[in-house]
């Protein structure tokens, strides 16, 4: 079943193409990846991840990442969505599913990392110290 907090959310890839988040991320285990440049403690971690989603997809595992940033300008989110994050998607600056998402999925702080279902649910509420193992 499609996503239905994912339905009609257009998503960015790299190059600049826009694809609906629903279509993008349908049979795919999805990790919402909050995150933004000026944040140390992401920059230290956005490399891990990379790392993890490069095997994950050799592995041929069926997996999506979304980029949900707090950069305050888009020229922000652009560099550090196209010269640091993977090659997965992200939501597009000034989205009103942003904020949305920071509250739904209770994100104080920054980087967190979501692993949720189809559905919207949280399968994995804190993804960040499971992945780190699994890529050291």
């Amino acid at each position: 079943s499609m996503s239905p907090f994912l339905e009609g959310v257009k998503v960015g890839k790299r190059g600049g193409d826009t694809v609906d988040a629903a279509e993008a991320t349908k049979g795919k285990v999805t990790l919402l990846y909050f995150s933004a440049m000026w944040c140390p403690s992401c920059r230290q971690f956005t490399p891990k991840l990379v790392r993890w989603y490069k095997k994950m997809k050799e592995e041929g595992k069926n997996v999506e990442v979304i980029l949900v940033s707090r950069d305050r300008e888009e020229e922000d989110l652009l560099e550090y969505f196209n010269d640091h994050n993977g090659d997965w998607l992200h939501l597009q600056f000034g989205d009103p599913k942003i904020q949305e998402y920071l509250a739904h999925f209770e994100v104080p702080t920054i980087p967190a990392l979501r692993v949720i279902r189809e559905d919207g649910t949280v399968a994995v509420k804190e993804a960040r110290n499971e992945l780190t193992v699994s890529i050291t």
